[in-house]
């Protein structure tokens, strides 16, 4: 599930999506060890959002990459 109140993060780059998501995994641990079960709820809520938007990047990364050849698929042989 997707955090409501996050708003458009489209425009962020794949390192700021990956220090995000770095930071919100130690917030969560925090919440964790003081047994803040709601305020680790609303941060995994986040983090979901930012995971998300992080496999897309990816995705949209690796078909470039596809697209324009750079595939590796003549460079590896599996038969």
């Amino acid at each position: 599930m997707e955090h409501p109140l996050i708003s458009n993060i489209e425009h962020l780059t794949v390192d700021e999506i990956h220090t995000t998501i770095t930071e919100l995994t130690k917030k969560i641990a925090i919440a964790h060890t003081m047994g803040n079960a709601h305020l680790r709820h609303q941060i995994e809520m986040a983090l979901a959002t930012y995971q998300n938007r992080y496999r897309e990047k990816q995705q949209e990364l690796w078909n470039q990459g596809r697209d324009s050849g750079n595939d590796f698929g003549d460079k590896i042989d599996i038969s």
